[in-house]
């Protein structure tokens, strides 16, 4: 026995729905959407009002954070970073190829140039 296509109780929204399924899918998106849109606004004021609770200091915590800092000075932090490199290495002979002059091979001289007759 088959199971018959009809519902038992058919009611005018069934009959509605199953003409024109764009009456109920089209208003449920433009609801959703909507919402999104809507809510879009509580969101970003969330945002904006954490925003200004972290960004806001009070004048003796700027006082403060002035009063702790170090002073800076271009040639200490020079001399600082100079010296540090010197620290992890140590200057190493190697021993040259045979031939080779102590400071090097000297450059070649070019060839003279060709005369044309």
């Amino acid at each position: 026995m088959a199971f018959s296509s009809r519902p038992l109780r058919t009611t005018s929204l069934n009959r509605l729905v199953a003409r024109y399924p764009a009456l109920f899918g089209v208003p449920f998106v433009l609801l959703i959407v909507g919402a999104s849109y809507g809510l879009t606004t509580f969101t970003q004021t969330r945002y904006d009002l954490h925003d200004q609770k972290v960004k806001q200091v009070t004048k003796e915590q700027e006082l403060n954070l002035d009063r702790n800092r170090k002073k800076f000075d271009i040639r200490e932090e020079y001399f600082r970073l100079s010296a540090a490199p010197n620290e992890d290495w140590e200057p190493k002979r190697i021993a040259r190829p045979k031939g080779l002059p102590e400071w090097g091979v000297p450059p070649t001289e070019p060839p003279p140039p060709k005369k044309e007759s």
